[in-house]
């Protein structure tokens, strides 16, 4: 894990645009073209005829790319977005177009996991571009409705850096606010901004991730930290597995964000490298296709500085250390947000970070009280990575406490030099 890339990262910072039917995205998205002071972006969409875009914004168009008066340009995914991406890098490379940042708009009922696992999966796209942040726009009006039919409108809100919220004037202000709190109940850790017309502050919709080589700390915390309306003295109070929700309770909730469970932690001691390693490979192992997003900051034994972390269901970015982290703080922070997982199956999955035990121990989850005889899938730390296998535990064979793997020999699942104790779950 010291084996960090180098603090200067030239590739292009990438921002994924997506949102509801009708939520405004293209309103956003023409504010931003129109602005003449900010950086030059190339946005990339599904097709120029469904874009929307303000005629009186384009200065020229050729067959596959529109230019802007801003500076900005647009093009459109023509296949492959892996290969759009890819042509605009080469053609910026080759001098014959210009521009500082790359804006894709996803169409309205897009997953942004397969998008995000395209950018860091593609071993060129992954040398050149950086994912920035993940931008969703909700409508007031209409919003509530549309979680309550499409769950993946769910989802978009549940993997957002920065939630736009629209349409807040056409509704009453109480109606605004209801939405507000269900939203931030979904994704307790992005920062919600109204729009007008798509006006947002500037640059609000850039440098999101804290994810960056140049993030400062206090970005990097804000990144991980949940949004209270009312702060409490202890800004990272309510970042616990366990936390009271910052929503109000007799809020009614549909099926669909139910389905969303998120839970986060403190640690105030340096993780043993197996412990973290162990924790994560098992978590994706299990449940990686349903793990929307997990971030952290994290400091490991025996490693000075801290690293940043970012996932994607079971793709992940390269970790960047925090040179310059404030030096008496030593406290890691972890954030899960998952699909079809409990918030309390996510808190138990992070007490694991916890464990300091000089002998290694079963440890079993969901199960108690235990019957006598159970199947279970036992996962281990053996050769240097994680192992999974299927058996069935018998308490009637224990000695001293410690449960008898049901094998022709009987044998103890704590026999072994391994170090960490296995996780025993429950088939």
């Amino acid at each position: 894990m010291t084996d960090f890339p180098s603090p200067i990262d030239a590739r292009l910072p990438v921002t994924l645009l997506t949102g509801f039917l009708g939520a405004g995205k293209t309103t956003l998205l023409n504010a931003v073209l129109r602005t003449t002071n900010g950086p030059r972006i190339a946005v990339i969409v599904n097709e120029f005829g469904e874009a929307g875009l303000d005629h009186d914004l384009i200065e020229a168009v050729d067959e596959e790319i529109i230019l802007m008066r801003s500076g900005c340009l647009c093009c459109s995914v023509r296949g492959d977005l892996a290969c759009t991406v890819a042509d605009l890098i080469d053609r910026r490379q080759a001098g014959d177009i210009a521009f500082e940042r790359v804006v894709i708009e996803t169409t309205g009922l897009a997953d942004p996991g397969p998008i995000l696992q395209t950018l860091l999966v593609d071993s060129y796209l992954a040398r050149n571009v950086r994912i920035d942040g993940v931008v969703t726009v909700a409508d007031a009006a209409t919003g509530p409705e549309t979680l309550d039919r499409q769950f993946e409108a769910v989802s978009q809100i549940a993997m957002a850096d920065l939630l736009v919220l629209s349409k807040s004037d056409l509704v009453p202000s109480e109606t605004a606010k209801a939405f507000e709190a269900r939203l931030r109940a979904l994704n307790p850790t992005a920062r919600i901004l109204r729009a007008r017309q798509g006006d947002l502050p500037a640059g609000a919709l850039w440098e999101l991730s804290g994810l960056r080589h140049t993030a400062t700390p206090e970005q990097t915390l804000g990144w991980l930290t949940p949004r209270d309306p009312a702060p409490a003295a202890d800004p990272f109070a309510n970042l616990s597995g366990l936390a009271p929700a910052q929503y109000p309770t007799d809020m009614t909730l549909s099926p669909h964000d139910n389905r969303i469970g998120s839970a986060s932690i403190i640690l105030d001691d340096p993780v043993p490298a197996v412990a973290f390693d162990l924790w994560l490979d098992t978590l994706i192992a299990l449940r990686g296709l349903d793990i929307l997003r997990v971030k952290g900051i994290v400091f490991i034994e025996g490693i000075e500085m801290p690293f940043v972390f970012h996932g994607v269901q079971h793709v992940f970015d390269p970790p960047v250390p925090m040179r310059d982290w404030p030096g008496g703080d030593r406290q890691s922070r972890i954030v899960v947000i998952a699909r079809d997982i409990t918030r309390p199956e996510l808190a138990r999955s992070l007490d694991m970070l916890r464990a300091r035990r000089p002998e290694p121990r079963v440890i079993f989850h969901g199960l108690d009280p235990l019957p006598r005889s159970f199947p279970v899938h036992i996962l281990d730390w053996k050769d240097g990575g994680p192992t999974v296998r299927a058996s069935t535990i018998d308490q009637s064979s224990s000695i001293g406490g410690i449960m008898k793997e049901n094998t022709g020999s009987s044998r103890s699942i704590t026999d072994g030099a391994s170090s960490v104790s296995p996780l025993v779950i429950p088939r």
